[in-house]
């Protein structure tokens, strides 16, 4: 999911390098959601692991 928003941002910066003003305002659109979405479900995961905690090893 990180991977996917970074790449967002870098067509972002290019395409606004190269002019294309709205495919960049898009992208970098693309890239907030989904930066946030990453960081929602690794705060859910690292709340998940502290209440799950560690079970016996069998």
């Amino acid at each position: 999911m990180l991977g996917w928003a970074i790449t967002f941002f870098i067509i972002a910066i290019i395409a606004g390098l190269l002019g294309f003003g709205g495919i960049a305002g898009a992208s970098v659109g693309i890239a907030k959601i989904l930066f946030f979405v990453f960081l929602v479900l690794l705060v859910i995961s690292l709340v998940m692991h502290a209440v799950k905690g560690r079970g016996p090893s069998i």
